[in-house]
């Protein structure tokens, strides 16, 4: 078939036109855009400031242990001179909570957004943390000042615990300007009675003026080694307390010298591991039994044992520091039940009696059944 040719379409054979494209609804693309606009806008929001900040697990710090003090040296955490001091060992963990974000330093809702689904951490509103109109610089000093306080108590219940007697007295810090007790009172002055009866306690204190319903009260004051009485007549303030303008803070009379070295960490939450640790430190054996304990709570000088913040976080930094078990204020239970970490038990202490109680069960493979648990309220 020289000079043929083979064709695959036929000449004249109709030509089929491509399948037009199919449009979109308006609707669909308006909700493409719609899509689109939103996830713009969610990540423009993601990097704006939030009013929250983040509590997470802070250092820990074992009060039976050494801590790196102001010059970079290893020191004791608890140092006391005067007193016989024993060998111990294990760990009384006290526990911190570190605070992510500041008025000044506002964390964006992405950092927030994260942190919803961390177990170990909590958002909460920055006026939490912050009272409003309180700044960083503040909130520090204010902390610093609880941390001393907390001191004091701590050792003044350890010691009280042991038998000793530390002699509590009231003393005046400030002298409100324009206070009821102006021209009357002055920082330093010890007191020693109102309305000529004892007190040692802020509670009597209050109590002695709230009695008098705005009647003049008696002060006698130990002002530089002199007593003196002077006459103080309250003013009434909200809710019906009648105020003479003094902060009083309680001083002690201690046996021997008790030091505590711990920088940069602020609040009085330590105070019952601090008086545990002492505790441990002033009597033979080992407290805990060599086991390794974590803890946290308020503690004032008659032993009661009071809630603190940010409670499941220090349980998850007590399981990172390999702690077995854990002390609980009672009243902190209800924020305890249900976010327990695995590997952990916990008991529930009210006063430096059950914690001490809890520690000798644990140190003599006692029935740790028996001790109380918290249980929802």
């Amino acid at each position: 078939m020289e000079g043929s040719r083979v064709s695959l379409f036929e000449q004249g054979a109709p030509v089929v036109p491509d399948a037009p494209r199919r449009r979109w609804p308006r609707s669909a693309v308006a909700g493409v855009w719609a899509l689109v606009v939103a996830l713009v806008a969610l990540l423009a929001m993601s990097f704006l400031p939030s009013p929250y900040v983040i509590e997470r697990p802070g250092p820990v710090y074992n009060t039976l242990g050494e801590v790196t003090d102001a010059d970079g040296a290893e020191v004791p955490l608890i140092s006391i001179s005067g007193a016989e001091t024993y060998p111990t060992s294990g760990s009384l963990d006290l526990l911190t909570v570190q605070v992510v974000g500041s008025p000044e330093r506002r964390l964006s809702w992405l950092d927030v957004g994260l942190a919803w689904f961390d177990p170990t951490r909590a958002v909460v509103p920055i006026e939490t943390i912050y009272p409003t109109g309180q700044t960083t610089e503040q909130r520090s000093a204010e902390n610093a000042t609880l941390m001393v306080d907390s001191q004091q108590d701590a050792t003044a219940a350890a010691l009280q615990h042991l038998g000793y007697d530390v002699d509590p007295q009231l003393e005046i810090s400030e002298v409100s300007a324009g206070g009821a007790a102006e021209g009357a009172l002055e920082a330093g002055d010890i007191v020693l009675a109102a309305d000529d009866q004892p007190v040692t306690r802020l509670t009597d204190l209050r109590r002695i003026i709230n009695a008098g319903d705005g009647a003049p009260v008696s002060f006698l004051v130990d002002r530089d080694g002199t007593e003196r009485t002077v006459e103080v007549t309250p003013t009434e303030g909200e809710g019906g307390v009648w105020q003479v303008g003094i902060s009083l803070l309680t001083v002690y009379d201690f046996p021997f010298d008790v030091e505590i070295e711990l920088n940069n960490v602020g609040g009085p939450s330590a105070g019952m591991m601090f008086a545990l640790g002492m505790i441990d430190t002033l009597t033979p054996g080992e407290l805990n039994g060599g086991a390794q304990v974590a803890g946290t709570g308020t503690i004032v000088a008659d032993g009661t044992v009071g809630p603190i913040g940010g409670i499941r976080q220090k349980l998850w930094g007590a399981v990172d520091a390999g702690a077995d078990y854990f002390l609980a204020p009672d009243a902190n239970c209800d924020e305890v039940v249900g976010h327990v970490p695995p590997g952990l038990q916990v008991f529930s202490v009210s006063t430096l009696d059950d914690a001490v109680t809890a520690l000798e069960t644990i140190a003599d493979d006692g029935a740790l059944e028996d001790l109380p648990t918290c249980a929802a309220k």
